[in-house]
């Protein structure tokens, strides 16, 4: 699971992702590290385009199911496992309705547990230019208010066979190695953001893959 990532400023997303610049005022001008039930940026296809196009949002990250009493939750939403999101309350309808969107990262934590202690360690990606990681993104509405609340979740997959992604998160001693259920995020490369964000639902499962190890560029927090 990934808890802590390095967002792009929001220039730099809407260069990198070929978004117009959005008519209000711009939110941060530098990267900046995001947590859970923090605000973040993500990219989603723009809403009421009946074309297609691509539009910055900001939100909460950590996502808002449609059944929340309140936009504050008491669990965890940030990630959720591609392998549930058919049948999981809380992502199963933002996942059939197409609510895909893109994450931008410079850069994502996860902690390395080898040493017998948590080492924090930061992945790049090799070529230098930022993650765009799978997302669900949601809207919820506050009846009392009629506030409209922004929110997206990171999806993760199945890592135990990654000869890299496998060595993250602490192992449980119960289990044998094949069997822990590491996690990874899920990596798009620029030609399937196309495919991610309007694509059919299979065009979007065929996408819900592990990344090839020479993609990253990853070490200790403390030496990157």
């Amino acid at each position: 699971m990934c808890n802590r990532y390095e967002s792009p400023a929001e220039r730099e997303i809407e260069d990198f992702w070929h978004i117009g610049r959005a008519n209000q005022p711009r939110w941060y001008d530098t990267p900046r590290e995001v947590f859970p039930r923090a605000p973040g940026p993500f990219v989603r296809r723009a809403r009421g385009d009946y074309g297609y196009s691509r539009e910055l949002v900001v939100g909460q990250w950590g996502l808002i199911p449609w059944f929340a009493k309140t936009p504050k939750l008491t669990y965890s939403t940030n990630n959720a496992r591609s392998e549930e999101l058919e049948g999981k309350a809380t992502f199963k309808d933002p996942w059939k309705r197409g609510q895909r969107c893109i994450i931008p990262a410079w850069a994502f934590d996860e902690p390395n547990w080898e040493s017998g202690k948590n080492v924090w360690w930061r992945f790049r990606r090799a070529d230098g230019q930022p993650w765009g990681l799978a997302g669900l993104w949601a809207t919820w509405t506050d009846r009392t208010t009629g506030e409209v609340h922004e929110s997206y979740t990171m999806l993760t997959i199945n890592a135990d066979t990654h000869p890299l992604m496998r060595r993250m998160h602490k192992p449980d001693p119960k289990l044998p190695p094949d069997q822990q259920d590491k996690r990874s995020v899920i990596p798009l490369e620029p030609q399937d953001w196309d495919q991610w964000l309007a694509g059919t639902t299979a065009d979007a499962q065929a996408l819900l893959k592990l990344a090839p190890v020479e993609v990253f560029d990853a070490g200790p927090a403390s030496e990157t």
